[in-house]
């Protein structure tokens, strides 16, 4: 708990700051790759650690992953240009996705099915306190000493714990897990991690390299993401595909918007950067608040993955619709956004183990965190492109369009819910 709250903190934090990151190094054209950079790396680290963690125990994963994130930290933040800052942050991005998928083998090895979704649920409480204070006090931090101490700051908070932690997780065993993915699980996540930034960077450039930068990404893509979740899931299969492919709509959608909604309220409503924090503060809130209800709820999961889907892309929809009118206005449409997503992630994750085998624990939460990587890093990375294209002069006409783009995805998210239960 202690160790996600201090992740929460630097997550909020960076959502805040990152226009401050983007003046000072001159680098709003890669704005987005803050952000794709990160969960690019994630989704490797998340392929590699879901078998290496099912065969040695996520010990050593985890505190591997957190050595990662906080060397990242220290980069990112001494950072003298933005492709630097932006490869401390794929550092990071390594370090988080072996962490996340220790963290669901832990709670699925140490805790009974009765108490995950309260687990999740308490995980979800670790971001309270962050979403109160941690994107004010990144503003006043950006403001008043500047944003590199948002990232060096953490790094003394972020060791003590860890070493407890370690302590802590020693008496869990690995399982039999057999013979592990297989080197052909491993192309597949570098021909994702690949084709994504190919997709991504040919996005950004112009002239003949642009189509087929984008053809090479989809063809990695199309070759490396069928082979890395389970089989049906592009197919909308019923039961623990649709799971893997719910989450990763809602997470593209829901955070292709979330990181723009700073940019667009500093450059377009003038906001501070504190003032933007707030913003950002009431979503997480709204997120943490109905992740405690459907925790301690008998609902059907599938209930509250539906629910969530639905009130995602009203929020969406909603805080497109006051960027161009005013910027306070965002604060309940991302509410009513952040709330759909507490009710849908934990939801979610408790359906995935439920639906997996103890020896598949940690291949399917990879699958999990790859479907929610990929898709935040490719509507963020979009995104990031349309802004661009449109420039400075038009950013609120390329900030509607971005959210419209992510209202759509969103909504195909609540077509791809109904599908959640098993065929019987």
């Amino acid at each position: 708990m202690l160790v996600v709250t201090l992740l929460a903190f630097e997550s909020m934090a960076v959502g805040t700051v990152m226009p401050a990151v983007a003046d000072d190094l001159n680098g709003l054209s890669l704005y987005a790759w803050g952000f794709s950079a990160t969960l690019i790396a994630s989704l490797l680290s998340t392929v590699l650690a879901g078998g290496w963690i099912d065969r040695s125990g996520p010990v050593r994963p985890f505190m591997i992953g957190l050595g990662a994130f906080v060397a990242g930290l220290a980069v990112a933040g001494a950072a003298p240009t933005m492709w630097i800052f932006v490869a401390g942050r794929a550092v990071q991005g390594l370090g988080t996705g072996v962490s996340l998928v220790a963290m669901y083998v832990v709670i699925a090895r140490v805790y009974p099915e009765d108490l995950r979704s309260r687990v999740f649920a308490a995980l979800s409480a670790a971001w309270v306190l962050p979403s109160l204070i941690g994107p004010a006090i990144g503003g006043v931090v950006a403001e008043h000493a500047g944003w590199r101490w948002v990232f060096l700051g953490l790094i003394p908070l972020v060791v003590p714990p860890a070493l407890l932690l370690a302590s802590a997780l020693r008496g869990i065993a690995p399982t039999d897990a057999g013979p592990g993915p297989g080197r052909s699980r491993y192309v597949a996540a570098v021909a994702v991690a690949t084709g994504a930034a190919v997709l991504l960077f040919g996005l950004g450039t112009t002239g003949w390299a642009m189509p087929l930068a984008a053809l090479a990404g989809l063809a990695g893509l199309a070759f490396g993401f069928p082979r890395l979740v389970p089989a049906g899931t592009l197919r909308l299969r019923r039961g623990l595909p649709s799971v893997v492919l719910v989450r990763g709509l809602l997470s593209g959608a829901f955070f292709g918007a979330d990181v723009f909604i700073p940019l667009a309220l500093t450059r377009l409503h003038h906001f501070s950067t504190t003032q933007a924090g707030i913003v950002l503060t009431v979503g997480a809130l709204g997120w943490s608040a109905a992740s405690q209800i459907q925790g301690r709820s008998k609902r059907p999961r599938e209930f509250y993955a539906r629910l969530g889907a639905v009130l995602v892309t009203a929020g969406i929809a909603l805080a497109a619709v006051a960027l161009q009118l005013s910027g306070w206005l965002v604060a309940p449409a991302w509410l009513i956004g952040g709330a759909g997503m507490g009710f849908a992630i934990g939801s979610l994750s408790v359906l995935l183990l439920d639906l997996s085998p103890e020896d598949e624990q940690g291949v399917n939460s990879s699958a999990l965190q790859i479907s929610d990587t990929l898709g935040s890093s490719l509507v963020v990375g979009v995104a990031g492109a349309v802004v661009a294209g449109f420039g400075t002069a038009r950013l609120g006409a390329g900030l509607a369009v971005t959210g419209a783009l992510a209202a759509a995805i969103a909504l195909l998210g609540v077509i791809a819910a109904l599908r959640l239960e098993v065929a019987k």
